[in-house]
């Protein structure tokens, strides 16, 4: 199945696409549509990995969270502590 795109039109200096141009044109990467494509995947991944961050220590400040998360890790620790002696045993 073919996945939807769609088209937008973006400012760059004109050096950076050149330089872009000249390494599609020697196969370091297949198109400069799909340089282009991959670097921003790259960048959003980034910006992802930062909120997620910044979600993850806000939730540490919250007391809640960190009762919840406490309680979870109670309530598995048995079930823990036998996965990891089955392994030791094998």
């Amino acid at each position: 199945m073919a996945r939807k795109t769609k088209n937008y039109t973006f400012s760059l200096p004109p050096e950076l696409m050149e330089r872009l141009k000249k390494h599609a044109q020697k196969g370091y990467v297949s198109s400069v549509n799909s340089a282009v494509k991959e670097a921003i995947e790259s960048y959003v991944v980034q910006i992802d990995k930062k909120y997620l961050y910044r979600q993850m220590k806000e939730a540490a400040d919250n007391p809640d969270f960190v009762y919840d998360l406490e309680t979870a890790m109670a309530d598995f620790s048995y079930v823990d502590y036998e996965t990891t002696r089955e392994k030791k045993n094998k």
